[in-house]
């Protein structure tokens, strides 16, 4: 009676009829397969786990919205630092950037599918992810704080412009005095003709090279002057002689007047005489311009530092990665809700940018990973036995190489001993046939 009880009730419905316990399911088709070949997942083995499709697929989408995120950060990075670049190669970098980007990610998933993957290893590939996060954040985070950036950045650049300024003025006193004592001024001297200061300096220098040039000149006077009347009185009514019928100077006066001439040669007194007359003027030049020089030099001064501090101006940046990130962090110190909106969106988008890796490391090993597991494992199996089958016919495959190469060798040495033999007999053969006919020549054909 046992054996006439059917095993299920005979109302119900078939084996076949109930889909979804048939393994494996047909394999599907469209969008959630091309998600999922994104992470890896190998559709004949998700066959028989079909409950865990839906995981993997929105596993992919993640991957690719990650991806899609990245392309995102890069061109509004290419467009915030580099304006001047065409739409078109702003497309092309974020094109590549978005492959490399699901490339990587693609890569930090599937290497994580079967239960052979250890935590250790997730954790690496948890901190590789979220160093992307970070790098991918960055220009969302500069886009969202763009204006208050933009306005740490102005604010910055003008105290920056108006400190150089400061120190500009302050270096540069209108008087024209010299700075360059103060360690501090170094870098903030401007070269500027007409000053004071330098006027006085050169006026000083003159008088001082006027007044040597005076004791010179009074010098080489007086001992001309000595030789003059070193002349005169040699030459004077008192000291002439007689000579060829009248009255004549001496030989001692010729003397004086050649001393006389030639050292007003070769001391240039007219050269120097000349050069002071010119330091003179010179002096009066300067002396006169000093008096001028304090209204005009303050304009020219003026003028300068203006050029300066323009072109101090122009030469800040404003939309460098390096400016805005620390006009970023300027903004995020100065505020309490600032710095807790940054702290927030810099995790927030670092969590999305390292979803795909993290959700992994918190849903752990599905039953995919088991038979993908299993399947690593039958695999390694299945190569063991295939190298092990492989070994043992190379073995018996040398053993029958070995007895056929030991056949032939006994084959060729017997032969080669039937060989030898044959030839000995043949030897043998010819030596008595020899020796026979020797016997017969010596006993001649009357004994035979």
């Amino acid at each position: 009676m046992a054996t006439d009880t059917p095993v299920r009730p005979p109302d119900s419905a078939s084996f076949d009829d109930h889909r979804g316990s048939v393994r494996p399911v047909p394999r599907g088709r469209g969008l959630p397969v091309r998600l999922r070949r994104l992470i890896g997942i190998d559709e004949e083995l998700l066959a028989w786990v079909p409950e865990e499709r839906a995981r993997y697929t929105w596993y992919g989408a993640l991957v690719g919205n990650t991806a899609l995120l990245g392309a995102l950060s890069m061109s509004l990075a290419l467009t915030s630092f580099r304006p001047d670049l065409p739409l078109p190669a702003v497309l092309v970098v974020a094109v590549v950037w978005f492959w490399v980007i699901l490339a990587m990610d693609s890569w930090l998933v599937s290497s994580t599918h079967g239960t052979a993957v250890k935590k250790w290893t997730l954790i690496l590939r948890f901190l590789l992810s979220v160093l992307l996060g970070v790098f991918i954040a960055e220009p969302i985070l500069f886009q969202i704080f763009d204006k208050e950036i933009r306005q740490e950045v102005a604010v910055g650049n003008e105290r920056t412009v108006a400190d150089y300024r400061g120190m500009l003025v302050s270096c540069n006193p209108t008087d024209g005095a010299s700075t360059a004592a103060r360690p501090e001024c170094l870098r903030y001297q401007l070269k500027v003709a007409g000053s004071p200061a330098e006027l006085a300096a050169q006026i000083q220098s003159n008088a001082a090279r006027t007044k040597a040039l005076q004791t010179q000149v009074d010098a080489i006077n007086k001992t001309l002057n000595d030789k003059m009347a070193t002349e005169q009185r040699e030459c004077g009514p008192d000291h002439w002689i007689w000579r060829g019928g009248g009255r004549d100077v001496t030989i001692t006066c010729e003397r004086a007047r050649q001393d006389s001439s030639s050292y007003r040669t070769t001391s240039k007194v007219s050269t120097y005489e000349k050069e002071l007359a010119d330091l003179v003027a010179k002096g009066r030049t300067l002396s006169a311009q000093k008096d001028g020089a304090a209204d005009a030099y303050q304009p020219v001064l003026q003028k300068a530092i203006d050029a300066k501090t323009r072109q101090r101006a122009g030469d800040l940046d404003t939309d460098g990665i390096l400016t805005r990130a620390h006009a970023l962090k300027s903004v995020a110190g100065s505020d309490g809700f600032a710095f807790f909106l940054t702290v927030v969106l810099h995790l927030l988008l670092v969590a999305l940018d390292s979803l795909p890796v993290l959700a992994k490391f918190m849903s752990g090993a599905t039953t995919y990973d088991t038979l993908l597991g299993a399947r690593f494992e039958a695999s390694r199996r299945l190569h063991t036995e295939e190298l092990q089958v492989q070994q043992a016919c190379a073995r018996m495959e040398h053993e029958v190489q070995r007895h056929r190469v030991e056949q032939e060798t006994t084959d060729r040495m017997r032969g080669l001993e039937h060989e030898y033999r044959a030839l000995r007999s043949e030897r043998a053969a010819d030596e008595r046939a020899e020796l026979e006919a020797r016997m017969a020549r010596i006993l001649g054909p009357g004994r035979m």
